[in-house]
């Protein structure tokens, strides 16, 4: 899972024209997630700038925005057919506060900041800039274009009208919002993570197999993966970068302990599907 940092530009006309207040929105980061954001964006009529550091990134994000669109027109167009022919910034807090104090010394005043991070505390991010009124966080899920929730998070310094700002762009970009306090893991995450390291620590004590654990949830709870299967689908150096990050911050929480058989794999550099190698294998 690639994330990326987004930059808000909001025109400051008037309190009345808040809801299309956002119209030009800068994706920094071209990776999965930021073409997807970049995606929704531009189809709900923004206009998009994507920025990365080489322009072969650009080029692939480009494809796959491609790609994802074509997908979409053979979908809506399955019955006539010829209408539907009408990585970057990482999890990572240190590189996410350098990237937004260089932004905060050029950005002019009224430019909202949010940050994309999954795990990473949006105060942290917000104090490298001098704008904490105006820096919020708006967690995507991926893929993009189909996913409809959008986390929006609040921190106790973000403005009432820049968190409103940002409930009401997630909204035109035809996402559900929901409000998250700035805690690890916000919503979905909090409740996600913990369930996948228990997965592994199920099997680390030899009380099911990969294959039996990923069944059981899929035919028990309805889960359209098994917790293995979305380890090797989200990357398990980025769960492993998640949760070092929680157990850094509450050491003493058995939900946030490390997995020595995580670690171990990491270390290999299998990191699930985009290495073609994680807890399973793939060609």
């Amino acid at each position: 899972m690639t994330f990326a940092t987004l930059q808000f530009v909001r025109k400051m006309t008037s309190s009345a024209a808040r809801t299309a207040a956002i119209k030009h929105v800068t994706v920094i980061g071209g990776g999965l997630m930021g073409a997807g954001i970049t995606q929704v964006a531009a189809a709900t009529g923004h206009t998009v700038v994507l920025v990365d550091t080489s322009e072969d990134i650009l080029k692939k994000s480009a494809t796959g925005i491609e790609g994802s669109l074509t997908r979409i027109a053979k979908k809506k167009f399955a019955d006539k057919p010829e209408a539907g022919q009408e990585f970057a910034i990482v999890e990572n807090l240190k590189t996410k506060q350098e990237l937004f104090s260089a932004l905060d010394k050029v950005a002019p005043n009224h430019t909202i900041f949010a940050s994309n991070t999954s795990s990473l505390p949006i105060t942290d991010i917000a104090s490298s800039t001098a704008r904490l009124d105006r820096f919020g966080g708006l967690h995507f899920f991926n893929p993009v274009p189909m996913m409809k929730l959008v986390e929006v998070i609040k921190t106790s310094q973000t403005s009432q009208e820049t968190f409103d700002t940002l409930v009401d762009f997630s909204r035109v970009l035809g996402k559900h919002p929901v409000l998250c306090k700035d805690t690890p893991g916000f919503i979905v995450n909090r409740l996600l993570v913990p369930y996948l390291m228990e997965a592994l620590r199920l099997h680390e004590r030899g009380h099911g197999s990969k294959e039996d654990i990923d069944v059981a949830m899929k035919l028990g709870a309805g889960y359209p993966m098994g917790p293995f299967e979305l380890h090797d689908y989200v990357g398990l150096d980025t769960l492993k970068s998640i949760i070092d990050g929680w157990n850094k911050m509450e050491p003493e929480n058995p939900l946030f302990a490390p997995s020595p058989l995580l670690n171990k794999l990491v270390a290999e550099g299998k990191l699930g599907k985009k290495t073609g190698e994680g807890f399973y294998k793939y060609k």
